[in-house]
């Protein structure tokens, strides 16, 4: 794997839930599998609401007497408010935890200063280590050669792996649409969550239309731009990385314009779309002549 790059997280914030109902409250409303956050590892989940919408994406892993929830910045006073509104009058203290900061480590494996907790990601081994590092330490400390946020992002959208509030929208997508079937971020054996039922049938039934996909332009490529085929929508742009991207794309109308050989356009650049390794799907692409 050869050297591994570290990069600091700005965007990411660290939410501490502990007590001695801690386990219980968020066992009984994430989407995975809260047994899974131990011996160092940690879980990838969501908060969906009861329509089955994905509210908050996040990792959780265990920490002393409760858990670290490592969410976006601009989120976590919001699932600290829509955890608090759970808690009933369990004894769980939800609190942000500014000591902390996040930073993404890959390549090959980093050293972990004093007090740095690291899980391996729980996504995809290819994403390397995300590490919860105090407010004082340096990325520099994880041993690593100093990357920049963008080149986390780049590998991530490589990678073809959605990130929530960026890929797709909080309380607009349902966790197929953000790949959390294909990404270790819902077990569907553990009982009931909230908006399980309805993520249950998309599983059962196969009815997910919608997926967040690598596409490829001949061209940069604009987040927020619409992707079209034979004059249909097919979906928005969410992560760029150069002529690189991420989109959530209705493959059935992929597939349809596909076969009509009408060419997939955002705005003047033709796009590719790229099938993930990981993924357990099919994606219609284009036969070449």
């Amino acid at each position: 794997m050869g050297h591994c790059r570290a990069a600091l997280l700005s965007d990411r914030s660290v939410l501490r839930v502990e007590g001695a109902d801690a386990h219980k409250l968020l066992q009984g409303v994430i989407t995975n599998d809260l047994d899974k956050a131990q011996d160092g590892l940690a879980i990838h989940a969501g908060l969906l609401s009861p329509q089955g919408k994905i509210l908050f994406d996040f990792f959780v892993v265990a920490d002393s007497d409760g858990y670290l929830i490592d969410v976006a910045k601009a989120e976590a006073a919001a699932l600290a408010k829509r955890l608090g509104i759970y808690r009933l009058r369990a004894e769980v203290e939800i609190t942000e935890e500014p000591s902390l900061h996040v930073a993404a480590a890959w390549g090959s494996e980093p050293t972990l200063p004093t007090g740095a907790i690291a899980y391996a990601d729980p996504r995809l081994p290819e994403l390397g280590v995300r590490a919860l590092l105090p407010a004082n330490e340096p990325v520099t400390g994880l041993g690593c050669a100093k990357a920049t946020e963008a080149d986390y992002h780049a590998l991530r959208i490589k990678l073809g792996v959605p990130e929530g509030g960026r890929d797709y929208s909080f309380g607009e997508a349902f966790p197929h649409d953000g790949l959390f079937d294909q990404l270790n971020g819902v077990d569907f054996t553990k009982g009931c969550f909230v908006g399980q039922e309805v993520v249950s049938r998309m599983q059962h039934r196969g009815t997910a239309r919608k997926r967040v996909v690598p596409i490829e332009g001949d061209g940069p490529l604009q987040t927020g731009i619409s992707v079209e085929g034979g004059g249909l929508p097919i979906g928005p742009i969410g992560s760029v990385d150069g002529s690189f991207g991420l989109a959530l794309l209705r493959l059935d109308r992929v597939e349809e314009a596909l076969s009509r050989d009408a060419p997939l356009m955002a705005g003047d650049i033709k796009i590719t779309v790229r099938r993930p390794d990981f993924a357990q799907f099919e994606i219609p692409v284009e036969v070449s002549p």
